[in-house]
């Protein structure tokens, strides 16, 4: 598997580095603005944050990365006490 992540989808060292992993066989999944841009089209999965400003589009990669990044530590830690919050 393989992340590409670009606010625009046009980064050309992403689609490059895209391009590389599918013809190695990886499953790849974009992480982009609003459109995709030209990832969409190369991406098995392309998670779209709905925003053309960098910042926002950004902004949501970031949470997107915080959940991924809780959903693997429930996985791998599933007896590990919560802290109070959650």
């Amino acid at each position: 598997m393989a992340v590409a992540i670009s606010t625009s989808g046009n980064s050309e060292n992403v689609l490059e580095g895209a391009r590389e992993a599918k013809k190695a066989g990886a499953v790849v999944i974009a992480w982009t603005g609003q459109g995709g841009g030209k990832l969409k089209a190369l991406a098995d999965v392309c998670l779209e944050v709905p925003s053309r400003r960098t910042s926002r589009i950004q902004e949501g990669h970031l949470a997107m990365l915080h959940v991924l990044c809780a959903i693997i530590e429930d996985e791998l830690f599933p007896a590990v006490p919560k802290a109070s919050g959650y």
